[in-house]
């Protein structure tokens, strides 16, 4: 808690240096965060003022007590209408207020009584900085019951929490600052319920082509996708496999595959599952994306392809209930959260709620790697699950999913194990959304991200 304070009253002192700091401390332990930040803001000349309800927390009650003997005075936190008017007379011309409510404990729904402090807080329209998380958030969800606090500063303690990663909740956050709080690294990746690799870490897992490599060691990858209509979808995941490193990427389709690269090869089978199901040991690639614009007949397909036991990314129509317990250790399979609803039966909200626990359930069901796609997308495995970095609103628009497809193929026919290829390729792919926003603006067409892709991959190669 001391170690919590500090860190609190250091980002807000940072981030507002000037004028004076309201704290409202809760009754639990983000209420003695909140009295221990306003020791630490006294003690850099702060001036502070403190408002809080009656303290449970035994630590909290001690804090409180510091406080008082550093002779820094507190006024009860009421919400009578008695007390909501003595805390808006509080927040008028307050250059900070300091949200010490609610922190990681709390479940939905609000009391009435907090509900009217908040709201009070929100309709104030003064800078707020939230400790752990805003107040009324579920840390474990990314959904919003009711009306949370909105703070323009977090200070997230320990690590991060699923409501300040994923929106809506997120939104709420404002800027998150991270501080361990001196945790030891240990204890809290062993509580963790996933992991968030630094840039280095991802840096670490790009393949490094020798001197001497040629396009038969780069890796072969095959697109297997394409239908009447959805012709653009295999061609775009051909182009992120070509970007991402890939050494010869030939379309298979039965439809006609627009020639988008010339370094593209495109061949068109008016018996594609014939082709396929032909295809020995020795004619197969290093890789396999398939699924992407590929119709009806995509299970069907994806099974015999999952038979191979090569490296395999399944998207789009191959991304279907019935495969379920046919992923082997070598194939990835890419949904976003309405796909991911279809896949475990359920609806897409529920996905959106908890994207990491969605995640970890569709590898379970389907074996494998899988890429929970969003903003941020989450990788899970049998090792563990991490939630990717970067990304760019913009990329909200059709055929990203296609591109990301053949990023990770790609990095698969470079040797890459599934799980690395994932993460690696969702994190280029979402630092190429980054460099095409700047570059684009707002709407990005997939084209874009992946002309990106050379750029990404330097910028995070520097990380190494």
């Amino acid at each position: 808690m001391e170690e919590a304070g500090r860190a609190v009253a250091d980002t807000v002192h940072a981030a507002y240096p000037a004028g004076r700091v309201l704290l409202l401390a809760g009754s639990g332990a983000n209420g003695g965060d909140a009295y221990v930040a306003a020791r630490h803001l006294h003690a850099l000349g702060r001036e502070v003022e403190v408002r809080g309800l009656s303290a449970r927390h035994p630590l909290t009650r001690r804090n409180r007590r510091r406080l008082l003997a550093a002779g820094i005075r507190t006024a009860p936190l009421g919400a009578s209408s008695a007390g909501l008017a003595a805390l808006r007379r509080s927040l008028e011309g307050a250059a900070v207020v300091v949200d010490g409510l609610l922190g990681t404990g709390f479940r939905p729904p609000l009391r009435p009584a907090l509900a009217g402090v908040i709201a009070a807080v929100n309709a104030a329209g003064r800078p707020v900085a939230a400790i752990d998380l805003p107040s009324g958030l579920d840390a474990e969800t990314a959904e919003i019951s009711g009306e949370p606090l909105r703070a323009d500063h977090t200070v997230a303690l320990g690590g991060w929490k699923t409501a300040l990663l994923f929106g809506p909740a997120a939104h709420l956050a404002g800027r998150v600052h991270l501080d361990s709080i001196r945790l030891p690294p240990g204890w809290a990746l062993e509580r963790a319920e996933a992991t968030r690799p630094s840039d280095a870490e991802v840096a670490a897992l790009l393949p490094v082509r020798a001197a001497d490599a040629h396009k038969g060691t780069a890796g072969r990858v095959w697109i297997v996708g394409g239908h009447p209509g959805t012709v653009g979808a295999p061609a775009l995941a051909g182009m992120g496999a070509l970007r991402a490193g890939a050494g010869l990427v030939t379309v298979h389709s039965a439809a006609e595959v627009p020639l988008v690269m010339p370094e593209l090869m495109v061949r068109r089978h008016d018996d594609l599952a014939g082709v396929l199901e032909q295809t020995g040991p020795d004619d197969r690639p290093d890789a396999v994306a398939l699924g992407m614009g590929l119709g009806p007949d995509a299970p069907a397909l994806a099974r015999v392809v999952l038979g191979w036991h090569i490296p395999t990314v399944l998207d789009a129509d191959a991304l279907q209930p019935e495969l379920a317990g046919a992923g082997h250790g070598a194939c990835v399979w890419t949904p976003h959260p309405g796909e991911a609803a279809r896949l475990l039966g359920t609806r897409t909200p529920e996905i959106t709620r908890d994207p990491i626990a969605a995640a970890r359930a569709l590898q379970e069901q389907y074996g494998g790697v899988v890429v929970l796609k969003g903003g941020p997308s989450v990788v899970a495995h049998a090792g563990g699950v991490q939630v990717a970095r970067a990304g760019h609103p913009g990329m909200a628009s059709a055929g990203m999913g296609d591109t990301l497809s053949g990023v990770i193929a790609a990095l698969l026919g470079q040797g890459l194990g599934a799980a690395e290829a994932a993460l690696a390729g969702v994190t280029l792919h979402a630092r190429a959304g980054q460099l095409a926003g700047a570059a684009h603006g707002y709407g990005l067409s997939a084209s874009d991200v992946g002309a990106q892709l050379g750029a990404a991959w330097l910028d995070l190669s520097a990380h190494r």
